[in-house]
């Protein structure tokens, strides 16, 4: 409708301007739909058709069509634009991860006190000081000599010099006590406190500086004597540090050392599911409606688990760089998914590294996830993916779907300080063992065969020690017991290792006819060590306490 000067209708219907939609869904990213060249009856008119329209107003239908498809192309776009946000986001955290961690040691901790000047606040600390009159300033010129051979001290005798001199004397005690008097005027009270504060504040910062490295030092003192409470404190600082660059994903990770086998077992938390999006964008429907369009449940699972890859091997390079000491003789590390409706925690990777394991490990992923060699297929992606090739190179398991809910069995469990045999991971339990024997005397160590169960090794003893000569020991952990064909086993493995004894040791129990056959005269060579003897052991030999199995 158009309007004359004065504000009138004059009764005239303005048609858009041709073009004028097409650059409307141009500029959406949508393609107008072509209906075809409008066909109109020979003769008639060329331009719009001023009469009614059996759907309405003449026009009105049309436009209103093209107006919701518009609304829904924008929504559609805007929906994408969202999904991409979230694409950007996680590709973001991917590359945070994977950067490296401030050192977390002890002379990083250190903190130095630096006093700071008190400010300046009058005119006595400005330019326009008033100094302390001198001598130097009054004291007359001394007299001329009338004879250039006359000694100094005949003309300090002439009388002139000596009233200049006297009244210079006089003049300067008259302006000391002046300044004096200034000065004593010019005290104020409150600059005097703001002085006194200030001083005290200063004493204040420097004892507290002092202080905090006295505490430092007593913890570095109580981590070199492995006091478990000193080397969970100092873990867990490195672990927070670790999350510097990614304080938009929490992921908090508690640390349990244990003395007597001197691993450090980590709880790491997850970060939830929906931390990778679900699709990959919206697209139109033909019924103008915005649709969802899905990512293939595999993509997404190799995101989920390349994040958690790269959570893991940071949380194990934070607690490696940390131990400058070396009081770790290694880490198990669990990774959790604590669902929020009050589940039971689901474990979905879980790793078991002695020091040398991580000794020989890189366990910074490249920064850039795109790093990554080609592969076919979505699964050959994630399988390529070079931090968890590190993750599984350290024997890690890792959940095959966690969206399916699919989890391992942890390593170990972080439950107390004080473990039972099942609560160890299969590297402490063969350190325990080793540190048994070896503090008995037992020498040449050398593990021949080591699973999750359990170990096979063989060691020599010096004559005259607890364990003299050669043996061959099996040690294993479980309730179960052990019976006679086990023990006709180790038998044989004596006579194989051309060894003199054997030690068959369980954290379980014997039967009566594994216990009756060593007794035997064909068996007498077989030494066995149940689960209370282990326990003793670790009393007597470590000075530290295994609790009894659960």
């Amino acid at each position: 409708m158009q309007y004359s000067a004065d504000g009138q209708s004059d009764g005239a219907v303005t048609a858009p301007q041709p073009g004028f939609l097409a650059s409307v869904f141009r500029d959406l990213g949508v393609e107008p739909e072509d209906d075809g060249p409008t066909v109109r009856p020979p003769g008639g008119p060329s331009g719009p058709s001023d009469g009614p329209s059996p759907d309405g107003p003449p026009g009105v239908g049309g436009d209103e069509a093209v107006a919701a498809h518009a609304r829904a192309a924008a929504l559609t776009h805007h929906r994408t634009l969202t999904v991409q946000a979230e694409q950007e986001r996680l590709a973001g955290l991917l590359r945070r991860t994977a950067l490296p961690v401030s050192a977390m040691d002890f002379e990083s901790q250190l903190r130095r006190y630096e006093p700071r000047p008190y400010p300046a606040d009058g005119p006595d600390t400005a330019g326009g000081e008033d100094p302390e009159p001198r001598w130097e300033d009054f004291a007359p010129e001394g007299p001329p000599a009338a004879d250039p051979d006359e000694a100094p001290s005949r003309r300090l005798l002439d009388s002139g010099y000596q009233r200049e001199l006297a009244q210079a004397r006089l003049a300067h005690q008259r302006a000391l006590r002046e300044w004096r008097t200034r000065q004593a005027d010019a005290v104020d009270p409150v600059a005097d406190e703001s002085r006194r504060a200030h001083h005290e504040a200063e004493e204040a910062r420097a004892r507290a500086v002092r202080e905090y490295n006295e505490s430092l030092e007593e913890c570095r003192r109580a981590y070199r004597q492995a006091e478990p409470a000193a080397v969970e404190s100092l873990l867990e600082r490195a672990l927070a540090a670790a999350e510097t660059h990614t304080q938009d994903l929490p992921a908090p990770c508690r640390a349990v050392y244990r003395p007597l086998t001197r691993t450090a077992v980590l709880d790491l938390d997850l970060p939830a599911l929906d931390v990778v999006p679900s699709l990959t964008g919206y697209r139109l429907g033909p019924d103008g409606e915005s649709l969802p369009v899905p990512r293939p449940p595999a993509d997404r699972s190799a995101d989920y688990l390349r994040l958690v890859a790269r959570l893991a091997l940071r949380a194990l390079q934070a607690a490696d760089a940390v131990d400058t000491d070396e009081i770790l003789a290694g880490v198990v590390l669990n990774g959790w998914l604590r669902e929020p409706a009050g589940a039971e925690p689901l474990c979905l990777v879980s790793v078991d590294a002695d020091r040398d394991a991580l000794a020989r490990t890189r366990l910074l992923p490249p920064a850039d996830p795109d790093e990554q060699p080609d592969g076919e297929g979505v699964y050959a992606d994630a399988e390529q993916d070079e931090a968890l090739v590190r993750l599984r190179g350290l024997g890690a398991a890792v959940s095959p779907d966690p969206y399916g809910r699919a989890g391992v069995e942890p390593a170990a469990q972080a439950a107390a300080t004080v473990p039972a045999a099942p609560d160890l991971s299969a590297n402490e339990f063969a350190q325990l063992v080793r540190e048994l024997l070896t503090r008995g005397g037992l020498g040449q160590w050398s593990v021949r065969l080591r699973g999750p169960a359990g170990l096979v090794a063989t060691g020599e003893g010096p004559a005259g020690s607890a364990l003299p000569g050669r043996w061959v020991v099996w040690a294993s952990r479980g309730d179960g017991p052990v019976g006679e064909e086990e023990i006709h086993t180790l038998a044989e493995a004596v006579r194989e290792e051309a060894a003199e004894r054997g030690l068959r040791l369980t954290t379980g129990h014997f039967t009566d006819g594994a216990l009756d056959l060593t007794g035997a005269g064909g068996h007498r060579h077989i030494h066995l060590v149940d689960g209370d003897g282990v326990r003793e052991l670790a009393r007597t030999q470590l000075g530290l306490p295994l609790a009894a199995g659960r």
